[in-house]
Parts: C-alpha cells; sequence; structure tokens
C-alpha cells in the first residue's frame, strides 16, 4: 500500500512539469531527438535540429515511458496536453495530443506558448466534449482560465506516458527532455520522456 502511494506521488511530481509553460516548470530549454550514447551520467543526444547535446542525469532521475495511443482514447473527462498552431480562421490546429495518466489531473493547467514549431501553443485541460467528423475531430478543452476549441486531423499523434525503468535509455531510442540550463551553460535534467517501441515523443 505505501509502496503504492509513493508511486503516485512520484509519478505526480515527474509530470507536473513536463508539459509546463517555461515560467511554471522553470525549464527554459526543452531537447528533442534521440539517443546517441550514455556515457555515466551524460547522455549524448542527437537533437532534431542536427546538432549532439550533453544532457547531464540528476540523481533520483524519473524516466517516463511514451506509448502510442488513438483519438479513440481521448474521452470526455480525459485531462490531456495539446500543442496546437492557431489557423487564419482563429480556430486552433491540433499538432499532438498527450493522454495524462488521472494521477496527473490538474498538473501545470492552462494554455501558453509552446515552442514545438513556431507559434505553437500548449494547452493542458480537460476534455469538456467532442465533436466527431471526418476530415478530424473538434475538441473543447476547458481549464481554469478559459476554454479553447481545437480541430484533430486524423493523423495527429496521439500518446501517453507512465513511469518506466532506465532500460528505456537506449542508442536509438527517441527523447523529450525538460532540461535546466546551469550556470555553467549545460543542461541537466531530473525527467525525461522516452518513447517506446518506436515512438517519438510529439510534443
Amino acid at each position: 500500500m505505501i509502496a503504492g502511494r509513493l508511486r503516485v506521488l512520484l509519478l505526480g511530481a515527474a509530470l507536473l512539469a513536463v508539459l509546463a509553460p517555461a515560467g511554471v516548470a522553470q525549464t527554459p530549454a526543452r531537447v528533442r531527438g534521440s539517443i546517441s550514447e550514455l556515457i555515466g551520467p551524460v547522455l549524448m543526444i542527437k537533437t532534431r535540429e542536427g546538432p549532439t547535446v550533453q544532457v547531464r542525469l540528476l540523481e533520483g532521475l524519473t524516466v517516463l515511458g511514451v506509448g502510442k495511443a488513438v483519438l479513440a482514447d481521448v474521452k470526455p473527462g480525459a485531462y490531456v496536453g495539446v500543442a496546437a498552431v492557431k489557423q487564419a480562421d482563429g480556430m486552433y490546429r491540433a499538432q499532438e495530443i498527450t493522454i495524462f495518466p488521472h494521477m496527473a489531473r490538474g498538473s501545470a493547467e492552462g494554455h501558453t506558448p509552446w515552442d514545438l514549431t513556431p507559434n505553437s501553443t500548449m494547452t493542458n485541460a480537460t476534455v469538456d466534449a467532442i465533436v466527431v467528423r471526418t476530415a478530424g475531430h473538434l475538441l473543447t478543452l476547458k481549464y481554469k482560465d478559459g476554454e479553447l476549441k481545437v480541430t484533430v486531423p486524423p493523423r495527429t499523434p496521439v500518446v501517453t506516458f507512465a513511469i518506466a525503468t532506465h532500460a528505456l535509455l537506449a542508442p536509438g531510442a527517441h527523447v523529450f527532455v525538460p532540461a535546466e540550463r546551469q550556470p555553467d551553460g549545460s543542461l541537466a535534467t531530473s525527467r525525461i520522456l522516452v518513447g517506446k517501441d518506436g515512438v517519438v515523443p510529439p510534443m
């Protein structure tokens, strides 16, 4: 019983800043790419931009395994993180959807700028309603300061995640790292998201 509660607390703490704005999470550097090598506590990551960067893994590192989900898994009442871009007509188009585990409900709730692509945003919110359409579902997301309607194209990546083992930190694995820049300019992190079974963390 105690071990189970501890696991929930650890997961909640680990998820709190994963899809949070920089001001909340205090993580000014997000690294996306694939693992090249693990040398002691230092992870070498070939970034999506091309260069390889080093990220020091801090003691107590939490590894979160990112697994594939489908749009049908996104149901009213689910707590999600949705990266999206505002269109010319004022509607937001989803770039990816992350389904949060139940114990992470409310983590970093809100609508903020994001850096997946230029002008992208991140909305952590509860799914209030879903309109099923052939050209893409329409989600109504509600959060503490308002709501947002987002269209979801048919091929939009949908994922979920949970605590995993360090065994996922293998060369070739795709990662998303909410890192903290240190005073000397280096990067360090206490949590890392790793794709399972070839999944590329889309956030």
